[in-house]
């Protein structure tokens, strides 16, 4: 049966509320978030903020100096959690199968209805109208937009919904998928952080036409890693939707290609796990109370350690700090590592505090 996966996208999705809700605000450059007079960060933008360059998690006392009409409105989380359910309703009554990744984004798995579609790309394209019947309900409901990306797996469906935003409906034919991906920069595959790009872009690796050709053996700059790049390369992604209601913890790890206890390497690694780690917390709308390291010798013995806090956490930095604590105070590089991983648990709803990290 040919997959038909949907990746629905809110636009700007707190901002959006916020000036619909406000007239005062529409057509204005809206940062929701921390006022700039305070250590905080922006939580969203607006589009016309964003032609400032404003973007989320930038420190708030940055935002107001690249955009200094910028109207600042702190985050009313409980109001944008509330809107997220009635549209997480609409999507439901058009599928079963909806994965939500976060207050303003989801995936639909439309397969089952288009299995008797003469091919793969038929199905794809006879899944347009619903898309459509989407936007239109959520434009009219909600008075709201949202991009949506149509696809044959997650990835691409996922990819396609970035293509045209806002407002914008994307589909990637199954026939055409290494043409449209070819010439895309390596940062538009979900994983690939200013870390890892660095170190592709210092190999010539700049698009994903160059991941699709290269001749270097990707894992020894990336480890296990490579060969999840080298498939999204080839617009392929087998991973299911995640149906369950509850998660009881989130984790990343990367097996070196040859044992390491060099210290850069290490920290490299960790910034780019607790990356990976961060993001799945937010696309799950989770904080964590609990931080685990877990690391595995040559010999294949392998030890974790963790940490609780009082607070929950959301952000990379802190994530990578805590991780780099755990490693050091239990002197857990005493030899040359196999694997490195960062694990969190105890998820909770995170509190307003993310918005007031201080920089």
């Amino acid at each position: 049966m040919p997959r038909i996966i949907f990746h629905v996208d809110m636009d700007a999705f707190y901002a959006s509320v916020e000036q619909r809700d406000n007239p005062a605000y529409r057509g204005k450059p809206l940062i929701v978030g921390s006022p700039p007079d305070q250590r905080g960060v922006v939580c969203a933008a607006s589009y016309e903020a964003r032609k400032f360059k404003v973007r989320s998690a930038m420190p708030s006392r940055t935002a107001a100096k690249l955009c200094p009409a910028g109207i600042f409105v702190r985050p009313r989380m409980d109001a944008y959690r509330a809107e997220s359910a009635v549209i997480m309703a609409i999507l439901r009554s058009f599928s079963a199968s909806v994965e939500q990744v976060s207050v303003d984004e989801a995936y639909l798995d439309l397969s089952a209805g288009f299995e008797k579609a003469a091919s793969h790309d038929a199905a794809l394209l006879e899944a347009m109208p619903v898309a459509r019947e989407i936007k239109r309900r959520i434009t009219e409901e909600r008075q709201l937009t949202a991009s949506i990306g149509i696809g044959s797996n997650k990835f691409l469906s996922k990819l396609a919904s970035d293509l045209q935003k806002p407002d914008g409906l994307t589909l990637i034919l199954e026939s055409e998928k290494l043409t449209v991906i070819r010439p895309l920069s390596i940062r538009a595959i979900h994983g690939v952080g200013p870390v890892t790009a660095a170190m592709l872009e210092a190999k010539g690796i700049f698009t994903i036409e160059n991941l699709q050709t290269t001749k270097l053996d990707l894992r020894t700059i990336l480890g296990t890693f490579a060969d999840k790049l080298k498939e999204r390369a080839f617009g392929n992604d087998t991973r299911p939707l995640d149906l369950s209601e509850d998660r009881k913890s989130i984790s990343a790890e990367n097996t070196f290609l040859v044992d390491t206890d060099d210290r850069p390497t290490l920290r490299r690694t960790l910034r780019e796990l607790a990356a990976d780690v961060a993001r799945s917390l937010e696309s799950h709308h989770f904080g964590a109370l609990t931080v685990q390291v877990k690391v595995r010798y040559s010999d294949f013995s392998t030890l974790t350690r963790q940490i609780r806090v009082d607070d929950p956490l959301t952000g990379e930095k802190e994530i990578y700090r805590l991780a780099c604590f755990l490693l050091a105070r239990h002197e857990l590089v005493k030899s040359p590592l196999r694997l490195i991983g960062i694990g969190v648990s105890t998820l909770v709803e995170p509190t307003s505090r993310q918005f007031l990290l201080p920089i």
